[in-house]
């Protein structure tokens, strides 16, 4: 009979050879990402992703191994395939080949994001940053005493600072493209109409997504055209060669849909913890004995806790829809738990099945 030391030297080799096999893998999707981008083809083949599924649960069925297993390790593989593919055809396109880009607030974690991102498609990448700066890219306290003669200028400041740097840049105009990443854009109106004001190539965004992302497929950027044509153009340009989707709205739907998507999201989790908090129950006794859905939603909301504070107030604060969606947060609260109190299981019920309904929909379902 072996040993345990022996079984868990032969598990190590084991774990040592699927490492192995899963780079021998990434060999071959790049080659496969090569061969794609060469036929005109796009990154993502849902077909062929299910087909890869299907194989893997049939082998798992045969060798008694359970599906949901093959299913989760074979979704792991395809989007590290994914993002293998699109960072390759990212980097190949060369679209900021011989041009620069000037990321004002550089040193920020998005702000980082896009000054990465960027460099991949072979521009010269600046950062302006009094915080922070990133080790092998050129770097400047201060943004004021630069030329402005960058091709393009993005403005990943914190909302509050990122409406005087862009004042400060109508009245130097520059005559790249300028664009911002706000989270808001109502506190931005009067900065981006001087902008356009003063001739400025200027459009908005914002990135739908968090600066850990590395897969831009099933994402979304919102693009708010604020009355510059060529400048929207220009910022699509610059996510041609990823799977992102991008998202048209005008200036006065974003910040109203954006109380409900994030503002709601945020405030609702915010909530649960410190319900949670303010429970007096340890944690590690409520985690040890959590249900599913607790987990899941204890994951959410430990990421939504290690958010910068400042950037979240932002988002609750300065828009102007924001306290509408808190009070009708309040609300429905406030009826969830009048109908327990008053034992309206009906009542109960019916919120239950109208949520049903409502999601059901937003799935398409």
């Amino acid at each position: 009979m072996p040993s345990l030391d022996d079984l868990r030297n032969e598990l190590a080799a084991l774990d040592a050879e699927l490492i192995e096999l899963v780079a021998r893998r990434r060999d071959l999707v790049r080659e496969a990402g090569r061969l794609k981008e060469a036929e005109g083809r796009a990154v993502r083949d849902f077909d062929q992703e299910r087909r890869v599924i299907e194989r893997a649960r049939a082998k798992a069925e045969t060798l008694g191994l359970s599906t949901s297993l093959s299913d989760t390790l074979m979704k792991l593989l395809i989007g590290d395939a994914l993002t293998a593919q699109e960072k390759q055809r990212v980097s190949r396109s060369g679209a900021g080949s011989g041009k620069s880009v000037l990321v004002i607030g550089g040193g920020g974690r998005m702000g980082r994001w896009f000054a990465q991102f960027l460099a991949s498609q072979d521009y010269r990448v600046v950062i302006a940053d009094p915080a922070q700066a990133i080790e092998g890219l050129e770097c400047h306290a201060d943004w004021r005493n630069l030329e402005l003669d960058h091709d393009v200028i993005v403005v990943a400041t914190p909302l509050r600072v990122a409406a005087k740097v862009m004042m400060d840049l109508a009245a130097r105009r520059p005559k790249g493209l300028v664009f911002d990443i706000g989270s808001l854009k109502g506190p931005l109106k009067t900065s981006l109409q001087a902008l356009i004001e003063a001739g400025v190539k200027v459009t908005s965004i914002h990135p739908m997504f968090g600066p850990d992302t590395d897969l831009l497929s099933g994402r979304h950027v919102i693009v708010v055209d604020v009355g510059d044509p060529r400048a929207t153009d220009e910022v699509r340009a610059l996510f041609a060669s990823t799977m992102v989707e991008m998202v048209p709205m005008s200036l006065e739907d974003h910040d109203r849909l954006i109380a409900t998507i994030l503002g709601l999201s945020h405030a609702t989790n915010i909530a649960f913890f410190a319900a949670l908090s303010a429970s007096g129950e340890p944690a590690t006794r409520l985690a040890g004995m959590s249900s599913t859905t607790f987990e899941q939603q204890l994951s959410v909301a430990e990421k939504v806790s290690s958010e910068n504070p400042s950037l979240y107030f932002e988002i609750q604060n300065l828009n102007p829809y924001g306290v509408e969606i808190l009070d009708r947060l309040q609300s429905v609260v406030a009826h969830l738990t009048e109908t327990v109190r008053r034992g309206d299981e009906e009542g109960f019920a019916e919120m239950m099945r109208a949520g049903n309904e409502y999601l059901r929909s937003v799935r398409g379902k």
